[in-house]
């Protein structure tokens, strides 16, 4: 096999594994390749995958024989989550190139010269993050940029496979992450979201996640702040009232609670209640009234009755969330929840808990959305949309914007939110805000 020439690099699930699969490009083209937006053009195709939803281990297998039709061979590199998990099964079962867990992909490029020379090459090794010190800096990037600044999960709910394929909780540097974030602004990023499987989990010395957003305020140039995914466990009064006091800190919080039965929440081994959750956004909406709050439901967890579900549906009424996530439980091979088989759900009770559940969070995010008709607020443009002059963007509260305007991409905009549907809003294009 030769050295290839050009990459692909496609990255399923979540933002982590955006920001990973970015990275991933980055040191690709380091090494002098060029990338392509054609999968089955590309010499080399990085497959950055996810372990997190069912099957996820059998749609790598079929995206590889996709890759492999009509008598094409690329080198193929399994990279992520699904990669952590399976190891050499992947090269022995689908005779892969390389595979590469999240812990190590720093050392992709050797990995690939030595698939060139013959042999597959895996590195599933999981040290405390030194991948970071090894990766090229970022030149360019776009009005929006993920930092990831918090890795691992110490929390082992009993439906989730991160633990075991990300590792133990680690936190960055504090000064490492500070100087990344005044490059990425440098680069031309206006907004930051700080990334961690526990981001507010982030801790470096006696200093947390709210102490690092205090100083990414000071940077110059840097308009916007965010966050995820953060667990109810780690949101410290300190991280609520830097809702309340740093501008640049978007009001918009995603916190998942995943169910809203106190029987459940002990056996997925969430370490809250229902109470604690709900005091917690109590919290949250007094020190920042116009937050939108995000969340994460797992439905049909092995043993939920139908009486555990309407708690869902009642802590779903009480909060009204902005945005949600919802799924049907799913095992993960290796947790503890996989093992409760006498308990799990039928397909078709979990299918009809999910819909109630679904109908019931779009009619919030409907309501939140039309409540905004009529605000102004600053959107950040970040693409072209599909017509003449049409701009896309997004409000402080996460949601995207439509609007006809001469700005750019990477422009702030002042703009008066006039119709709103279930998952976009339009405005017009008033004043440019202040660059």
């Amino acid at each position: 096999m030769t050295d290839p020439k050009t990459y692909h690099v496609k990255s399923y699930g979540c933002q982590m594994n955006v920001y990973d699969g970015e990275r991933m490009a980055e040191l690709m083209a380091a090494q002098g390749l060029t990338a392509s937006d054609d999968p089955n053009a590309a010499d080399l195709v990085v497959l950055n995958t996810c372990h997190i939803r069912e099957k996820a281990t059998e749609k790598v297998y079929s995206e590889i024989g996709r890759l492999r039709k009509d008598g094409r061979a690329p080198m193929i590199a399994v990279a992520g989550c699904v990669a952590q998990a399976e190891g050499e099964e992947i090269i022995r079962r689908a005779k892969v190139d390389v595979v590469v867990g999240p812990q190590a992909y720093h050392n992709l490029p050797q990995l690939v010269a030595d698939a060139a020379k013959g042999a597959a090459s895996l590195d599933t090794d999981m040290p405390a993050i030194a991948k970071f010190g090894a990766l090229p800096a970022r030149r360019k990037v776009g009005p929006t940029a993920f930092l990831t600044v918090q890795e691992g999960c110490d929390k082992f709910c009993t439906y989730c496979v991160v633990p075991y394929t990300r590792g133990a909780e680690v936190s960055r540097g504090f000064d490492a992450l500070v100087d990344e974030a005044k490059a990425l602004v440098d680069a031309g990023a206006r907004e930051i979201t700080l990334l961690g499987q526990n981001v507010n989990a982030w801790s470096d010395g006696d200093r947390g996640l709210e102490h690092l957003i205090v100083a990414l305020d000071e940077i110059a140039g840097l308009e916007r702040i965010r966050y995820t995914t953060s667990h109810p466990n780690d949101m410290t009064q300190g991280l609520i009232d830097a809702h309340r006091d740093v501008e640049k800190l978007m009001p918009f919080l995603h916190l998942p609670v995943q169910a809203g039965s106190d029987r459940v929440l002990k056996a997925m081994n969430r370490s809250h209640s229902r109470d604690s959750y709900l005091r917690i956004l109590e919290r949250v909406r007094a020190a920042r009234p116009d937050i939108a709050l995000s969340g994460d439901f797992i439905v049909g967890f092995p043993g939920e009755t139908d009486a555990e579900f309407e708690e869902t549906l009642s802590l779903v009424e009480q909060v009204r969330y902005a945005q949600c996530f919802s799924f049907k439980y799913s095992p993960r091979p290796g947790t503890p929840a996989a093992e409760m088989v006498d308990d799990f759900i039928p397909d078709e009770v979990a299918s009809e808990r999910l819909q109630r559940l679904q109908a019931a969070l779009n009619a919030h995010q409907l309501a939140f959305n039309e409540a905004t008709v009529g605000k102004s607020c600053d959107v950040l443009i970040e693409r072209k949309g599909r017509h003449a002059g049409q701009m896309i963007g997004k409000s402080p509260w996460l949601q995207s914007v439509h609007l006809e305007t001469d700005a750019q991409v990477g422009e702030m905009v002042a703009v008066e939110i006039v119709s709103a549907g279930p998952n976009s809003l339009g405005g017009v294009a008033r004043v440019k805000a202040a660059a």
